[in-house]
């Protein structure tokens, strides 16, 4: 009986090796292609997607995959093979709480992540959005997933203006530059702008960047962004981002590389971020900090008040094993100029900045960390935008807000054509 299971069981495998040859015959040539590229996203996927303790279902579709705190996509860098996870900074930046205390006594409403409506991910885990075959398949290719087109950081000081549109990329930033920093902090107002292409996106982040505007620029990013091609859909998500030569081969959005080391159970990074602002409504906002522990020299990530996420080790860079020469804030959006003209893809809330608060996006309490790990005011703001017609950048300066600046536009308009 044994022998004619056998013999079925060959039959099968040569009956469906006929029926895959033919398939492949049928759709030509690229047959072998495709089969290649199969297997290339199955085994990114198995790469990417760790094994969950639990799994909890989001409201908008994601999945969050609570796994292993020891079992993290970082841990798969050969230099971390033996690493000791530090489970919490050794110092936070000095004037950090006492700036929390006045925050708590306003409670601004708070904001959380879309997946906590349906669980939270236990002690000793983390969560992680998971990541699916279309999500890889939108990508220019499996080594391109999750990152992002080099030259998409801002350079002020660039007045070649062949170089500003070069990349597609256009920002409305404000910046400091010329002193060592080691982080940057921002209350960054929280929108839903509209993309015009999926393949456009539009974001705001803050920049701590080491190193020249070359091919060996050091930059640690965070914030939030809306990303059709990284996530497929429209939705605001947490994110971050690193890279250790102008976005050529190092680096990555969120956990999709070895680099970031998450110890937060609460928080996913590239998971929705709830609820938005509305034009004229309610406004809600992100706190969000990066530093550099003065000790062990890894750079760390707050999100809130109180949510540490988790830390770059300074291994990954060279500038900002250091430190930082230039600290940027703002918006950037991509515009691939459909039909030859400017993208109608917004920034910010898709308003200018001379419409204010509740209309116009804002950063605010935008501070440095110095030397002596005080967080503190930055001195000699600057703004830059490549095109003001289409996204543009006003800073200010008061008591309760400190420093900050509104940004942000609709794209195409009729100064923007």
């Amino acid at each position: 009986m044994a022998g004619h299971i056998g013999l079925g069981r060959g039959l099968v495998a040569v009956l469906s090796l006929v029926a895959c040859l033919s398939c492949a015959a049928a759709g030509g040539r690229s047959g072998g292609g495709e089969a290649r590229q199969r297997l290339e996203v199955r085994r990114h996927l198995k790469r990417l997607n760790k094994t969950p303790v639990k799994s909890i279902t989001s409201p908008d579709g994601d999945i969050i995959d609570c796994v292993h705190v020891s079992h993290q996509p970082a841990f798969d860098h050969p230099f971390l093979k033996n690493h000791t996870i530090q489970m919490r900074p050794t110092f936070h930046p000095e004037g950090l709480f006492d700036e929390n205390k006045v925050t708590s006594q306003r409670k601004s409403p708070s904001i959380a992540q879309l997946w906590h409506q349906n669980g939270r991910c236990p002690e000793d885990t983390i969560p992680i959005r998971r990541t699916s075959r279309d999500d890889v398949l939108r990508a220019s290719s499996v080594k391109r997933y999750g990152r992002k087109k080099h030259r998409s950081t801002p350079n002020p000081l660039s007045v070649d203006p062949d170089l500003l549109n070069e990349s597609g990329h256009q920002h409305a930033i404000a910046y400091v530059e010329g002193d060592k920093y080691y982080g940057a902090k921002a209350t960054i107002n929280v929108w839903q702008p509209k993309t015009q292409q999926p393949n456009e996106f539009s974001l705001s982040q803050l920049w701590i960047l080491g190193g020249s505007f070359g091919e060996d620029l050091n930059s640690i990013e965070a914030g939030w962004q809306v990303s059709p091609d990284l996530y497929g859909d429209n939705n605001t998500r947490l994110f971050t981002y690193w890279t250790s030569d102008a976005y050529q081969a190092t680096g990555c959005y969120n956990l999709l590389c070895s680099g970031f080391i998450q110890i937060n159970n609460a928080i996913a990074m590239g998971a929705s971020i709830y609820p938005i602002s509305n034009y004229d409504g309610s406004q809600y906002d992100i706190n969000i900090l990066v530093w550099k522990d003065p000790k062990e020299g890894n750079w760390w990530m707050q999100f809130g008040n109180g949510y540490v996420l988790g830390y770059w080790p300074s291994f990954l860079f060279s500038y900002l094993a250091d430190s930082a020469s230039m600290i940027e804030w703002g918006g950037e959006v991509v515009n691939s100029e459909p039909d030859g003209e400017h993208t109608s893809t917004e920034m910010g809330s898709g308003h200018f900045p001379e419409e204010g608060f509740s209309k116009a996006s804002y950063f605010r309490n935008i501070q440095i960390v110095d030397g002596s790990n005080n967080l503190r005011a930055p001195k000699g703001i600057g703004a830059f935008t490549e095109q003001s017609n289409c996204y543009d950048v006003q800073n200010g300066n008061n008591g309760e807000w400190g420093q900050y600046f509104y940004y942000g536009g609709p794209g195409r308009n009729s100064y923007c054509p």
